[in-house]
């Protein structure tokens, strides 16, 4: 029998691309764009009975991110883009501060191959959590109860149905959800923006070809997406977990050229295993250079074990892109911690 097909956003936020009905749905299931996308646990075994060819090389190949202390960073007010690690990152624009997709804390399955740039009690002053999707190396329930202890005023960003999961999490926390092409509304005034009726910056939901599971019985129930900041003068987009597909061209057009393109790198193979959920280097350079991005910024990458390539091959082929011209915009490969000054690029 068909699964009866609906349609769902978050009816109090603008949808920001014309004739947008909302996120397809499969009886309860998002779909991935226009088609339902579930991972077979059949290929999950295959993945773990099959050899890896490259096994030998990844077991030789030890190379971790370097890593710097951002402490003073975290105490100053200055503007910066600062990688804590995978698909983390802390973003501040004119003291407020954005942080995205935090795991914190190595849990069974997830361990960092690296330590944090910072102790975690120093996350402190966060005025918005983004959170992409739900996968466990995206949404650690350890950080966010710290985080939301820490930062009572945090408001947190999330994608549609991730507030009944927070709330297990941290019952208290504020959450706007939203669908693809939505922007979320915020409330500057009352966050202590100087400017009454000028927004900081808009923030929107955007799509992203991937999917949900953090348990046996709730495959794609709650969406999953990207985030584009718009300041005054940048365009920032943070892919979250994607595979490649049209939506890189959708945003490109209903945006315009990104000025910064934090992009996922890492977890590729095998292909069988992984093409539908994440982009390989190659592809993230095409995404890049379909949003016509002036400046990258690899995520997704040496923190975690998650697949078959070697641990420095993702950030390698992305470099011997980026020196053969096959890149459109600058490469920015920031040590764990480092502060990328980002208001200074041009």
């Amino acid at each position: 029998m068909a699964q009866r097909v609906s349609y769902l956003r978050n009816e109090a936020l603008p949808t920001v691309r014309p004739g947008y009905p909302g996120n397809k749905l499969f009886g309860d299931e998002f779909a991935n764009g226009e088609d339902l996308f579930e991972p077979s646990w059949g290929t999950a075994l295959k993945w773990q009975l099959a050899t890896n060819p490259q096994k030998e090389e990844k077991r030789r190949d030890t190379w971790a991110p370097a890593v710097v202390d951002c402490a003073d960073f975290l105490r100053s007010t200055d503007d910066g883009l600062v990688w804590l690690g995978h698909s983390s990152f802390l973003l501040r624009i004119e003291a407020t501060t954005f942080l995205f997709d935090p795991v914190l804390f190595s849990s069974v399955g997830l361990r960092h191959r690296h330590p944090l740039p910072c102790q975690p009690e120093n996350l402190i002053g966060i005025d918005f959590l983004l959170l992409s999707h739900g996968h466990r190396d995206h949404l650690d329930e350890q950080s966010i109860r710290m985080l939301t202890r820490q930062n009572r005023g945090m408001q947190v960003l999330t994608p549609l149905r991730m507030k009944p999961l927070l709330s297990s999490m941290a019952p208290h926390v504020a959450v706007q959800e939203a669908g693809w092409w939505q922007q979320y509304q915020i409330d500057w005034e009352n966050i202590g923006w100087a400017e009454p009726g000028k927004p900081l910056v808009d923030i929107y939901f955007l799509p992203a070809a991937h999917w949900h599971r953090r348990g046996l019985l709730d495959t794609n129930r709650v969406l999953w997406g990207s985030f584009l900041i718009r300041s005054a003068d940048k365009l920032l987009y943070f892919a979250g977990d994607t595979a490649y597909g049209p939506h890189f061209e959708a945003i490109e057009q209903r945006f315009g050229p990104i000025d910064i393109a934090i992009m996922p790198i890492g977890a590729y193979k095998p292909a069988f295993m992984m093409a539908k959920s994440h982009v390989n280097p190659h592809e993230a350079a095409k995404a890049v250079n379909v949003l016509r991005a002036g400046h990258v910024v690899p995520m997704h990458h040496g923190t975690f074990d998650l697949s078959d390539e070697p641990a420095s091959e993702p950030l390698r082929q992305l470099t011997e892109l980026a020196a053969g011209g096959m890149l459109r915009g600058e490469l920015h490969a920031p040590a764990v911690g480092e502060v990328l000054r980002w208001r200074e690029w041009e």
